[in-house]
């Protein structure tokens, strides 16, 4: 008790909420022995608590232990090569294919540089979230094709009754029942997505009591039944097994249809993510391209700079013309300025790189100069066809128009037809060899067959009105009207945003002979300055504002150039062809083996049908499925 800071051993008089916070601070850190004064100890006392440490316990905010910690290189990255760093650097030429297969081959999670994967998790794309759309166990396809999945139930119950009854019809003869018994049931079902179900069931009764009526003290009662229900108007056909599934309720709809649409939405989904994440690698290739040039750019101007102020200072030592001290000092302002170094590390980052590492990525090749003509028709074509945007939205329609099928189904009223048949068996004993009677054995007497029965009957049920299922129609229209209208927006914000890229790569390269062509006149007009000043016939300032004319128009060029590559590849990726002007292929993985099985057996049953030739085997094993399948 000596941790506690206790003044006295009696406690003071509080209120219930006061006691009510003492006893859960005592409870929660394990404090036992104390709680016998919280309730019930009315008598006045004078203990003091000082409840501060045990609040500040209760309140702080906890850390995870997790059971397998995640293994990270990020606590082995190497420190930043800064401005001071001192040894030679070393450089490692990469090309753009070698940066898209680094960015592919190290990027499970497709990184960005906006920190959004910091931010926001939840909304940053990754290679698993198709396969975790698959095997979702409540939406997925699995769990779609689960609801036809064959069942099996069991339940075995035993009961002892012991009741006085007022009618000794209902005891048999007696009016103090007596009575022993166990119920033993079990059974398999399936559905079918057709609207059937087939049951196939095993029931088990034994019944010990003291009626006088029984012939015998202790009776087995078994059957085995096959039960057989197919609907005929709601929940009937194949197209709404397929679409709604095992599902009784208008607007839900959880079929192996829809679960494939969705996975063909998440497809799409990810191939967005994949041409984002390479479009963003590719700018910043040409990005990193541009730092190098332009910084190489700015040391030929420093080194320029450099010469022209010692040239001014040798002046200035020997006292001449031209070595006069604002000059001197805007000569060397002119050198520090261009005195600069660049390194970028975005590149890195995305490709899945070490941030600091050893070698600094140096791009190797060079973007396009040549003009690069598009035709307008062919890439409309392909633009309306090939953006995945287009097709997830496609993919969208295609499952409202499923849901819009079935919603009408459930106009029709529940008319199910029933067929049952039943083998009964009765006996004084489960199971006896050599039974005497009839009824010594209820196996015995279930063999031989003499009890049987058949059920046959029509059920049939509907709401009036049926105002739920008119609702989920007009809701499933409505919902396919939306799509079909986003898309109409969608193919016309595609036209717009491809004309503007079609626009800008044409604008791209025309600046860019522009901005050629101002360079070379830059470069020219300090030729002629600098030999101008040799002779002094030009004045210092006019030689500087021509070096960094010349700087300014040669980075403005790298600038160009990077800019016409960002619209050639603009424009791949309005047309949705550019994982295919990068290289990447995408597919899905292979079906599993039971799926080319059940293929071949559909192709062999085709044949059978209409009689035409199909392959032998090979078609199904070198995966040339055919399309209308």
């Amino acid at each position: 008790m000596s941790q506690f800071p206790f003044a006295s051993n009696r406690l003071p008089r509080r209120g219930w909420r006061a006691r009510l916070r003492q006893c859960a601070l005592w409870g929660m850190l394990g404090v036992q022995g104390l709680t016998a004064g919280c309730w019930w100890q009315q008598h006045d006392s004078t203990l003091a608590i000082d409840e501060t440490p045990y609040i500040q316990a209760a309140t702080a905010v906890e850390f995870p232990i997790l059971d397998e910690p995640v293994e990270s290189t990020a606590v082995v990255t190497a420190a930043p090569r800064t401005l001071n760093s001192k040894g030679e650097q070393e450089y490692w030429d990469v090309e753009l294919e070698d940066v898209v297969h680094l960015a592919l081959a190290n990027s499970k999670i497709f990184r960005d540089l906006g920190g959004v994967v910091l931010r926001a998790p939840g909304s940053t794309r990754s290679t698993y979230d198709t396969a975790v759309l698959e095997t979702d166990p409540r939406f997925g396809p699995q769990a779609a094709l689960s609801a036809f999945d064959a069942t099996f139930a069991s339940s075995l119950f035993y009961e002892h009754n012991n009741r006085a009854l007022n009618n000794v019809f209902f005891g048999g003869g007696t009016r103090v029942l007596k009575q022993e018994a166990a119920v033993f049931q079990a059974q398999i079902s399936k559905r079918t997505p057709f609207g059937s179900e087939f049951t196939l069931r095993h029931n088990v009764d034994y019944d010990q009591n003291n009626a006088p009526g029984n012939a015998f003290p202790a009776a087995w009662d078994i059957n085995f039944e096959a039960e057989y229900r197919q609907s005929l108007l709601r929940g009937a056909g194949i197209d709404f097994g397929r679409i709604a599934g095992a599902s009784t309720i208008p607007g839900v709809y959880n079929g192996i249809l829809i679960a494939r649409a969705n996975t063909d939405v998440s497809i799409a989904e990810f191939e967005m993510s994949v041409r984002d994440f390479l479009s963003d690698v590719e700018n910043a290739y040409w990005d990193l391209y541009f730092a190098y040039r332009d910084l190489d750019t700015k040391i030929a101007a420093r080194d320029a700079a450099l010469d022209t102020w010692r040239r001014i200072q040798a002046l200035s030592e020997r006292g001449r013309v031209g070595g006069e001290a604002d000059k001197e000092a805007e000569a060397r302002e002119q050198y520090y300025r261009f005195q600069e170094e660049v390194e970028n590390r975005r590149l890195r980052y995305l490709i899945g790189l070490p941030v600091n590492g050893a070698e600094l990525l140096r791009p190797s090749d060079e973007p396009p100069r040549a003009e690069i003509l598009f035709d307008w028709e062919l890439s409309l074509q392909e633009s309306l066809s090939e953006r995945a945007e287009l097709r997830r939205q496609k993919w969208m329609i295609k499952r409202r128009e499923l849901e819009l099928v079935a919603s009408r189904n459930f106009l029709l009223p529940e008319l199910d037809v029933v067929a049952l048949y039943r083998y009964r068996g009765f006996g004084r004993t489960l199971l006896k060899t050599g039974a005497s009677s009839e009824f010594d054995s209820a196996w015995n007497n279930l063999l031989h067959g003499n009890f049987q029965e058949s059920q046959l009957g029509v059920e049939l049920a509907f709401p009036f009105g049926n105002r739920q299922a008119h609702a989920a129609v007009r809701n499933a229209e409505f919902l396919l009207a939306r799509e079909r209208g986003l898309l109409r927006e969608q193919e016309q914000r595609v036209v717009h945003d491809l004309s503007n890229a079609m626009a800008e790569t044409t604008r791209a390269h025309q600046v860019m002979r522009t901005v050629y062509n101002r360079r070379e006149a830059a470069r020219e007009r300090l030729k002629a300055l600098e030999a101008a000043f040799e002779a002094d016939k030009a004045p210092l300032n006019l030689v500087l504002d021509a070096q960094r004319r010349l700087a300014a128009s040669e980075s403005h060029y790298y600038a160009t150039l990077v800019e016409y590559a960002a619209a050639v590849k603009n424009m791949h990726y309005e047309k949705g062809t550019l994982l295919e002007y990068l290289g990447v292929h995408l597919s899905e993985g292979p079906w599993p083996e039971p799926a080319y099985a059940d293929a071949e057996d559909r192709l062999r049953r085709r044949e059978v049908l209409d009689g035409s030739h199909v392959p032998d085997q090979g078609i199904i094993s070198s995966g040339a499925i055919p399309a209308s399948w």
